[in-house]
Protein backbone atom coordinates (compact mmCIF):
# COMPACT_ATOMS: atom_id res chain seq x y z
CA UNK A 1 0.00 0.00 0.00
CA UNK A 2 2.76 2.44 0.95
CA UNK A 3 4.36 1.99 -2.49
CA UNK A 4 1.47 3.94 -4.05
CA UNK A 5 1.81 6.84 -1.61
CA UNK A 6 4.10 9.83 -1.92
CA UNK A 7 6.65 10.63 0.77
CA UNK A 8 4.55 13.60 1.89
CA UNK A 9 1.44 11.42 2.28
CA UNK A 10 3.39 8.89 4.33
CA UNK A 11 4.68 11.65 6.60
CA UNK A 12 1.12 12.97 7.02
CA UNK A 13 -0.21 9.51 7.94
CA UNK A 14 2.59 8.87 10.41
CA UNK A 15 2.15 12.34 11.93
CA UNK A 16 -1.60 11.93 12.34
CA UNK A 17 -1.17 8.47 13.84
CA UNK A 18 1.40 9.77 16.32
CA UNK A 19 -0.90 12.67 17.24
CA UNK A 20 -3.81 10.29 17.88
CA UNK A 21 -1.66 8.01 20.04
CA UNK A 22 -0.34 10.98 22.01
CA UNK A 23 -3.90 12.26 22.52
CA UNK A 24 -5.17 8.89 23.77
CA UNK A 25 -2.27 8.49 26.22
CA UNK A 26 -2.64 12.05 27.52
CA UNK A 27 -6.42 11.67 27.88
CA UNK A 28 -5.98 8.43 29.83
CA UNK A 29 -3.46 10.04 32.16
CA UNK A 30 -5.80 13.00 32.77
CA UNK A 31 -8.72 10.72 33.59
CA UNK A 32 -6.62 8.48 35.82
CA UNK A 33 -4.32 10.88 37.63
CA UNK A 34 -5.80 14.39 37.45
CA UNK A 35 -8.38 14.94 40.18
CA UNK A 36 -11.06 17.59 39.59
CA UNK A 37 -10.72 20.67 41.82
CA UNK A 38 -14.34 20.40 42.98
CA UNK A 39 -16.98 17.77 43.71
CA UNK A 40 -18.39 15.21 41.30
CA UNK A 41 -22.13 15.02 42.00
CA UNK A 42 -24.53 12.39 40.66
CA UNK A 43 -27.91 13.97 39.89
CA UNK A 44 -31.37 12.42 39.57
CA UNK A 45 -30.88 11.57 35.89
CA UNK A 46 -27.82 9.49 36.79
CA UNK A 47 -25.38 11.97 35.24
CA UNK A 48 -22.20 13.10 36.98
CA UNK A 49 -21.69 16.86 37.15
CA UNK A 50 -18.78 18.87 38.50
CA UNK A 51 -19.19 21.77 40.91
CA UNK A 52 -16.31 23.76 42.38
CA UNK A 53 -16.61 26.18 45.31
CA UNK A 54 -14.00 28.41 46.89
CA UNK A 55 -13.96 31.19 49.48
CA UNK A 56 -16.31 32.00 52.35
CA UNK A 57 -19.19 34.42 52.80
CA UNK A 58 -22.88 34.76 53.46
CA UNK A 59 -23.56 35.54 49.80
CA UNK A 60 -22.50 33.07 47.11
CA UNK A 61 -21.43 34.15 43.63
CA UNK A 62 -22.71 31.64 41.05
CA UNK A 63 -20.97 31.91 37.70
CA UNK A 64 -22.40 30.52 34.47
CA UNK A 65 -20.07 30.73 31.52
CA UNK A 66 -20.32 31.33 27.80
CA UNK A 67 -20.42 28.79 24.97
CA UNK A 68 -17.50 26.58 25.94
CA UNK A 69 -18.52 26.99 29.53
CA UNK A 70 -15.22 26.84 31.47
CA UNK A 71 -13.92 30.38 32.01
CA UNK A 72 -14.91 30.25 35.68
CA UNK A 73 -11.59 28.52 36.42
CA UNK A 74 -9.80 31.71 35.41
CA UNK A 75 -12.00 33.91 37.63
CA UNK A 76 -12.61 31.92 40.78
CA UNK A 77 -9.39 32.83 42.65
CA UNK A 78 -9.97 36.60 42.52
CA UNK A 79 -13.70 36.36 43.21
CA UNK A 80 -13.08 34.00 46.15
CA UNK A 81 -11.20 36.84 47.88
CA UNK A 82 -14.56 38.61 48.15
CA UNK A 83 -16.98 35.84 49.15
CA UNK A 84 -17.87 32.24 48.42
CA UNK A 85 -17.84 31.43 44.69
CA UNK A 86 -19.48 28.52 42.90
CA UNK A 87 -18.62 27.51 39.35
CA UNK A 88 -19.79 24.39 37.58
CA UNK A 89 -19.25 22.56 34.33
CA UNK A 90 -22.44 22.48 32.30
CA UNK A 91 -23.28 19.04 30.92
CA UNK A 92 -20.72 18.07 28.28
CA UNK A 93 -17.98 20.40 29.53
CA UNK A 94 -15.04 19.82 31.84
CA UNK A 95 -15.64 16.98 34.27
CA UNK A 96 -19.43 16.91 33.72
CA UNK A 97 -20.91 14.10 31.66
CA UNK A 98 -22.87 14.85 28.51
CA UNK A 99 -26.65 14.78 28.60
CA UNK A 100 -29.04 13.71 25.87
CA UNK A 101 -31.50 16.38 27.01
CA UNK A 102 -31.68 19.56 24.87
CA UNK A 103 -29.00 22.11 25.65
CA UNK A 104 -31.44 24.96 26.27
CA UNK A 105 -31.46 27.62 28.96
CA UNK A 106 -34.46 26.05 30.70
CA UNK A 107 -32.76 22.66 30.89
CA UNK A 108 -29.53 24.26 32.12
CA UNK A 109 -31.39 26.20 34.84
CA UNK A 110 -33.09 22.98 35.96
CA UNK A 111 -29.72 21.23 36.21
CA UNK A 112 -28.09 24.13 38.06
CA UNK A 113 -30.88 24.40 40.63
CA UNK A 114 -30.72 20.64 41.25
CA UNK A 115 -26.95 20.86 41.67
CA UNK A 116 -27.16 23.73 44.18
CA UNK A 117 -29.86 21.87 46.12
CA UNK A 118 -27.96 18.56 46.30
CA UNK A 119 -24.74 20.25 47.41
CA UNK A 120 -26.63 22.40 49.96
CA UNK A 121 -25.34 25.76 48.74
CA UNK A 122 -28.02 28.11 50.10
CA UNK A 123 -29.04 31.52 48.75
CA UNK A 124 -28.71 34.45 48.54
CA UNK A 125 -26.82 34.39 45.25
CA UNK A 126 -25.14 36.95 43.05
CA UNK A 127 -25.34 35.53 39.54
CA UNK A 128 -22.63 36.17 36.96
CA UNK A 129 -23.63 35.28 33.41
CA UNK A 130 -21.13 35.54 30.59
CA UNK A 131 -22.47 35.78 27.00
CA UNK A 132 -24.79 32.74 26.61
CA UNK A 133 -24.57 32.29 30.38
CA UNK A 134 -26.47 35.57 30.71
CA UNK A 135 -29.55 33.81 29.31
CA UNK A 136 -29.30 31.12 31.95
CA UNK A 137 -28.74 33.51 34.84
CA UNK A 138 -31.64 35.75 33.82
CA UNK A 139 -33.98 32.79 33.62
CA UNK A 140 -32.76 31.53 36.99
CA UNK A 141 -33.43 34.95 38.54
CA UNK A 142 -36.92 34.98 37.04
CA UNK A 143 -37.77 31.53 38.40
CA UNK A 144 -36.17 32.00 41.83
CA UNK A 145 -36.45 35.74 42.55
CA UNK A 146 -36.20 35.34 46.33
CA UNK A 147 -32.84 33.59 46.00
CA UNK A 148 -31.05 36.23 43.92
CA UNK A 149 -29.43 39.38 45.33
CA UNK A 150 -28.10 40.74 42.02
CA UNK A 151 -26.79 39.88 38.55
CA UNK A 152 -23.63 40.70 36.60
CA UNK A 153 -23.96 40.29 32.83
CA UNK A 154 -20.67 40.23 30.92
CA UNK A 155 -21.34 41.12 27.29
CA UNK A 156 -24.69 39.41 27.70
CA UNK A 157 -27.27 38.46 25.08
CA UNK A 158 -30.83 39.63 24.59
CA UNK A 159 -33.34 37.54 22.72
CA UNK A 160 -35.04 40.34 20.77
CA UNK A 161 -31.93 41.02 18.71
CA UNK A 162 -30.71 37.41 18.67
CA UNK A 163 -34.00 36.15 17.23
CA UNK A 164 -33.98 38.72 14.40
CA UNK A 165 -30.38 38.74 13.24
CA UNK A 166 -29.54 40.40 9.89
CA UNK A 167 -28.53 37.96 7.18
CA UNK A 168 -24.78 38.56 7.41
CA UNK A 169 -24.69 38.07 11.19
CA UNK A 170 -26.98 35.07 10.88
CA UNK A 171 -24.52 33.53 8.42
CA UNK A 172 -21.70 34.19 10.88
CA UNK A 173 -23.70 32.37 13.57
CA UNK A 174 -24.30 29.44 11.20
CA UNK A 175 -20.60 29.34 10.34
CA UNK A 176 -19.65 29.01 13.99
CA UNK A 177 -22.29 26.33 14.59
CA UNK A 178 -21.00 24.21 11.71
CA UNK A 179 -17.36 24.84 12.57
CA UNK A 180 -17.82 23.41 16.06
CA UNK A 181 -18.70 20.08 14.47
CA UNK A 182 -15.57 20.09 12.33
CA UNK A 183 -13.37 21.09 15.27
CA UNK A 184 -14.84 18.21 17.29
CA UNK A 185 -13.34 15.87 14.69
CA UNK A 186 -9.98 17.58 15.11
CA UNK A 187 -10.32 17.21 18.89
CA UNK A 188 -11.10 13.50 18.55
CA UNK A 189 -7.98 13.07 16.40
CA UNK A 190 -5.83 14.89 18.96
CA UNK A 191 -5.11 17.89 16.76
CA UNK A 192 -6.61 20.41 19.21
CA UNK A 193 -4.50 18.96 22.04
CA UNK A 194 -1.37 19.16 19.91
CA UNK A 195 -2.07 22.80 19.07
CA UNK A 196 -2.74 23.55 22.73
CA UNK A 197 0.51 21.87 23.78
CA UNK A 198 2.36 24.00 21.23
CA UNK A 199 0.91 27.16 22.82
CA UNK A 200 -1.49 28.15 20.04
CA UNK A 201 -4.16 29.24 22.54
CA UNK A 202 -1.74 31.73 24.11
CA UNK A 203 -0.59 32.86 20.64
CA UNK A 204 -4.16 33.69 19.63
CA UNK A 205 -5.00 35.25 23.03
CA UNK A 206 -1.76 36.45 24.68
CA UNK A 207 -3.82 37.71 27.64
CA UNK A 208 -4.19 34.09 28.77
CA UNK A 209 -0.59 34.19 29.98
CA UNK A 210 -1.58 36.33 32.97
CA UNK A 211 -3.46 33.36 34.45
CA UNK A 212 -1.72 30.48 36.21
CA UNK A 213 -0.64 27.43 34.21
CA UNK A 214 -2.89 25.20 36.35
CA UNK A 215 -6.00 27.31 35.73
CA UNK A 216 -5.24 27.43 32.02
CA UNK A 217 -4.84 23.65 32.01
CA UNK A 218 -8.31 23.22 33.54
CA UNK A 219 -9.70 25.20 30.61
CA UNK A 220 -7.60 23.49 27.95
CA UNK A 221 -8.47 20.04 29.27
CA UNK A 222 -12.11 20.58 28.34
CA UNK A 223 -11.30 22.03 24.91
CA UNK A 224 -9.20 18.98 24.06
CA UNK A 225 -12.32 16.79 24.22
CA UNK A 226 -14.57 16.21 21.18
CA UNK A 227 -17.68 16.28 23.39
CA UNK A 228 -16.79 19.83 24.45
CA UNK A 229 -17.09 21.07 20.86
CA UNK A 230 -20.18 18.98 20.19
CA UNK A 231 -21.80 20.54 23.27
CA UNK A 232 -20.93 24.01 21.98
CA UNK A 233 -22.62 23.12 18.71
CA UNK A 234 -25.71 21.80 20.51
CA UNK A 235 -26.01 24.93 22.66
CA UNK A 236 -25.63 27.12 19.56
CA UNK A 237 -28.15 24.99 17.65
CA UNK A 238 -30.68 25.50 20.47
CA UNK A 239 -29.89 29.19 20.92
CA UNK A 240 -33.15 30.36 19.34
CA UNK A 241 -35.13 28.00 21.56
CA UNK A 242 -33.31 29.41 24.58
CA UNK A 243 -34.07 32.93 23.37
CA UNK A 244 -37.79 32.17 23.17
CA UNK A 245 -37.64 30.75 26.70
CA UNK A 246 -36.17 34.07 27.90
CA UNK A 247 -39.23 36.05 26.79
CA UNK A 248 -40.67 35.56 30.30
CA UNK A 249 -37.59 37.06 31.98
CA UNK A 250 -37.75 40.65 30.73
CA UNK A 251 -39.04 42.28 33.90
CA UNK A 252 -36.85 41.62 36.92
CA UNK A 253 -38.32 44.46 38.96
CA UNK A 254 -35.80 46.38 41.07
CA UNK A 255 -33.16 43.65 41.02
CA UNK A 256 -29.66 45.22 40.89
CA UNK A 257 -28.03 44.40 37.55
CA UNK A 258 -24.62 45.47 36.25
CA UNK A 259 -24.24 44.95 32.51
CA UNK A 260 -20.62 44.97 31.33
CA UNK A 261 -20.21 45.94 27.68
CA UNK A 262 -16.97 45.18 25.87
CA UNK A 263 -15.43 47.78 23.61
CA UNK A 264 -15.78 45.58 20.53
CA UNK A 265 -17.12 42.15 19.62
CA UNK A 266 -13.92 40.64 18.21
CA UNK A 267 -10.44 41.98 17.76
CA UNK A 268 -8.52 41.32 14.54
CA UNK A 269 -6.87 37.90 14.77
CA UNK A 270 -3.09 38.31 14.99
CA UNK A 271 -3.54 41.84 13.68
CA UNK A 272 -5.29 40.64 10.50
CA UNK A 273 -8.68 42.15 9.63
CA UNK A 274 -10.09 39.36 7.50
CA UNK A 275 -13.76 39.77 8.52
CA UNK A 276 -15.94 42.83 8.74
CA UNK A 277 -17.70 42.59 12.08
CA UNK A 278 -19.33 46.01 12.03
CA UNK A 279 -22.76 44.39 11.63
CA UNK A 280 -22.12 42.21 14.69
CA UNK A 281 -21.20 45.30 16.71
CA UNK A 282 -24.44 47.01 15.64
CA UNK A 283 -26.42 44.00 16.86
CA UNK A 284 -24.46 44.08 20.12
CA UNK A 285 -25.28 47.78 20.60
CA UNK A 286 -29.00 46.99 20.34
CA UNK A 287 -28.58 44.06 22.73
CA UNK A 288 -27.02 46.28 25.38
CA UNK A 289 -29.79 48.86 25.09
CA UNK A 290 -32.35 46.10 25.67
CA UNK A 291 -30.41 44.70 28.62
CA UNK A 292 -30.70 48.06 30.39
CA UNK A 293 -34.50 47.61 30.39
CA UNK A 294 -34.43 44.35 32.35
CA UNK A 295 -34.65 46.12 35.69
CA UNK A 296 -35.30 49.58 37.07
CA UNK A 297 -31.95 49.19 38.85
CA UNK A 298 -29.72 48.30 35.90
CA UNK A 299 -26.49 50.08 35.03
CA UNK A 300 -24.04 49.63 32.19
CA UNK A 301 -20.26 49.53 32.64
CA UNK A 302 -17.89 49.80 29.67
CA UNK A 303 -14.93 47.41 29.64
CA UNK A 304 -12.40 49.43 27.70
CA UNK A 305 -9.78 47.60 25.61
CA UNK A 306 -11.86 44.42 25.76
CA UNK A 307 -13.31 42.11 23.14
CA UNK A 308 -16.32 39.87 23.76
CA UNK A 309 -13.99 37.73 25.90
CA UNK A 310 -14.22 40.07 28.90
CA UNK A 311 -13.16 37.28 31.30
CA UNK A 312 -9.77 37.18 29.53
CA UNK A 313 -9.29 40.82 28.51
CA UNK A 314 -10.75 42.61 31.55
CA UNK A 315 -11.43 40.18 34.42
CA UNK A 316 -10.97 43.11 36.81
CA UNK A 317 -14.22 44.63 35.52
CA UNK A 318 -16.10 41.50 36.61
CA UNK A 319 -14.46 41.54 40.05
CA UNK A 320 -15.34 45.24 40.44
CA UNK A 321 -18.97 44.63 39.46
CA UNK A 322 -19.32 41.79 41.98
CA UNK A 323 -17.70 43.98 44.66
CA UNK A 324 -20.25 46.74 43.94
CA UNK A 325 -23.20 44.34 44.33
CA UNK A 326 -21.77 42.90 47.55
CA UNK A 327 -21.40 46.37 48.99
CA UNK A 328 -24.94 47.28 48.00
Amino acid sequence: MFNSLSSLQIVEIVGLTATMIYHQIASYRERSYTAPPGKLVTTADGKVRHLYTKGTGDITVVLDASLGGVEGYLLIDELAKLTRVCIYDRSGYGWSESSFKPRTSQQIVNELDELLTITQIPPPYILVGDSFGSYNMRLYAHQFPNSVRGIVLTDGLHEDAMLSLPIDVGLLKAFFTISFGFVSIGAALGIVRLLGTLGIFELIKPELKKFSALDRQYVKRSFYSARHWLTMGREMWNLDTSGRQLKVANNLGVLPIISIKSQTFLRPLLGIKFLSLAAADRVRDKIHLDLLKLSTNCQQVLANHSSHFVWIDRPDSIVTAVTTLLED
